[in-house]
């Protein structure tokens, strides 16, 4: 059994839910919640930055990032699922830079609000966060990813960036991209692991 390290409400946890569940492997997978503020909690033992999410195989080898565990499930999975081999490659991969990008941009702003106090905030600091995930926006609603019969782990993360986009910020990219929302509305009908792993805002 595998085990993820890692928290509901984790865009790039949700990311190795999805693409598992797409290859047929997440009922391999024990998700098991990690606490990145606490120092007692195993996760600095398992992974030395105190990062989510983190994957344990087997033999107990720990492997983080997102992206480096995205490649070793696409390896158990046979390979070139996830990561598509030959000119589909780099075109996945890319998208996974540019969603992963927009996540964290947006985690900077969640973490900027939530850590430090309201007199402390530096506004510059939260409008440069937000432009990136602007500029994100506006080229994955001229060119969303392609959704092929496999799901890429471009397509993937896109998913993962927009829903973590409703669930901290009342999905308000849905008013000026309705390309990318009826992206979103193909891929989680493809794949109903998406809904699955959707965390209501609290």
């Amino acid at each position: 059994m595998l085990v993820l390290r890692s928290s509901p409400a984790s865009p790039f946890g949700r990311k190795v839910k999805l693409a598992a569940a797409v290859v047929g492997l997440l009922d391999r997978i024990d998700v098991q919640d990690a606490d990145t503020n606490d120092p007692n909690d195993t996760l600095i033992q398992q992974n030395p930055l105190g990062k989510i999410p983190v994957l344990i195989n087997e033999d107990g080898e720990a492997f983080y990032d997102s992206r480096v565990i995205v490649e070793y499930i696409d390896h158990l999975a046979g390979g070139g699922l996830l990561i598509p081999d030959g000119p589909r490659r780099y075109e996945a991969l890319r998208m996974q830079a540019l969603a992963d990008g927009i996540m964290d941009a947006a985690l900077l702003r969640v973490y900027e609000i939530r850590f430090r106090p309201e007199e402390k905030w530096y506004q510059p600091w939260l409008d440069r966060q937000a432009e990136k995930v602007t500029r994100g926006l506006d080229v994955l609603e001229e060119m969303p990813p392609a959704l092929g019969k496999t799901l890429d782990i471009g397509a993937i993360t896109v998913a993962c960036a927009l829903g973590y986009l409703d669930l901290r910020f009342a999905g308000e990219w849905r008013a000026h991209y309705p390309k990318l929302v009826a992206w979103l509305d193909d891929f989680a009908a493809r794949l109903p692991a998406f809904d699955k792993t959707r965390m209501d805002p609290q």
